[in-house]
């Protein structure tokens, strides 16, 4: 099989995680037998120092010409502290979900035994969990209009804004996953008080009739914000609109102990993306010090979503429990014993994969 990917390492430690992932990729398809055919492109602040875009168009024709796209990170402190910045890296992320249809995120939450040390919650309260969190990622606040500042610069708005199809979308994706998994859907919103989410429930109670096997219940964000630390094991998959589900899912990315494992899934209309959850850490680039596994996971969910082999991502998955096992991890999931370089682990990995 024929696997056409595009890489998009961006800003800071992307570089570095992405090229582990790579090589995982390359170990995969080679022990299975599958061509890889990838090329690299520029985006985020590295996109905006080379051609003052952070997502050129040359770019985005490379993605829309890929069956997938590996994605490393966005964010550089020279933009970020530049409070009169006119073009900022992150702009070029909410371009790529727009302009490939990037309409859902996917997020598993999955702890690992051997990190449950560091999850801030008991681990009675975490060991076994396993959920998924489906976030709407082309809609709501982040791109409604109008938005911006009056002229006196006294005041500011956004505007949430959310159509029947762009909620209907993500909702029968959300009830997809549920029925391979547990067969339980938690639907989020804040319809007690926003007009969008009275939408998001009515649409979602027309639904639910289409799919009587799954167990379908409707939870106030405040309320989801505190069973996510309360009783994170009660959810199997979860599915909100944009801004509810950026802050919940880096919530829940807590719960397994490192920000560093957790993999995602965007998919798209026209391609999908994978990439780590956590944010370019600028103060570890170039330090071969990042922890890679994410990335490395997120590899495991390309070839699970985009090319529908589980084979090859399980392999993904049993190498990276052997990094585990071995203790072979990086700096931030030492605990005190030896910390691995990012090479060092990835290197473990694709030995293990070969």
């Amino acid at each position: 099989m024929k696997l056409k990917i595009a890489v998009l390492p961006g800003d800071g430690i992307g570089p570095e995680i992405v090229a582990q992932a790579l090589e995982a990729a390359k170990a995969v398809c080679k022990k299975f037998g599958h061509e890889l055919v990838y090329r690299e492109a520029l985006v985020g602040a590295a996109a905006i120092d080379a051609a003052g875009n952070p997502y050129p168009p040359e770019t985005h024709a490379l993605c829309m010409d890929s069956d997938a796209v590996l994605f490393g990170a966005i964010g550089s402190p020279k933009y970020d502290n530049d409070p009169l910045a006119k073009v900022r890296p992150e702009q070029g992320l909410l371009a790529m979900r727009k302009q490939l249809g990037l309409y859902a995120n996917i997020r598993p939450v999955t702890t690992f035994p051997s990190l449950i040390h560091k999850s801030p919650l008991r681990t009675d309260l975490v060991a076994g969990a396993d959920f998924m969190c489906i976030r709407e990622l082309t809609g709501g606040i982040y791109f409604g209009r109008p938005q911006g500042r009056s002229e006196d610069g006294e005041t500011a708005y956004d505007t949430c804004v959310y159509t029947v199809e762009e909620i209907e979308r993500i909702i029968r994706l959300a009830y997809g996953y549920a029925l391979k998994r547990r067969k339980k859907l938690t639907v989020v919103d804040k319809a007690n008080v926003l007009c969008t989410s009275r939408l998001w429930r009515e649409v979602a109670q027309k639904l639910e009739k289409e799919y009587p096997e799954v167990e379908t219940e409707y939870m106030f964000v405040d309320n989801a914000a505190m069973q996510l630390i309360q009783w994170p094991k009660r959810f199997d998959v979860m599915v909100t609109e944009n801004m509810f589900g950026d802050i919940l899912t880096d919530e829940a990315s807590v719960i397994t102990g490192s920000l560093g494992m957790l993999p995602s899934a965007s998919i798209g209309v026209h391609t999908s993306v994978f990439e780590p959850i956590h944010g370019s850490y600028p103060q570890a680039a170039g330090k071969d010090i990042a922890n890679p596994l994410a990335t490395i996971l997120s590899v495991a969910l390309m070839f699970e979503y985009a090319f529908d082999l589980q084979a090859e991502a399980e392999a993904v998955r049993k190498a990276v429990d052997a990094s585990l096992a071995e203790k072979i991890v990086t700096e931030d999931i030492a605990a005190g014993g030896k910390a691995y370089k990012t090479s060092e682990v990835g290197k473990r990995i694709t030995d293990y994969l070969y």
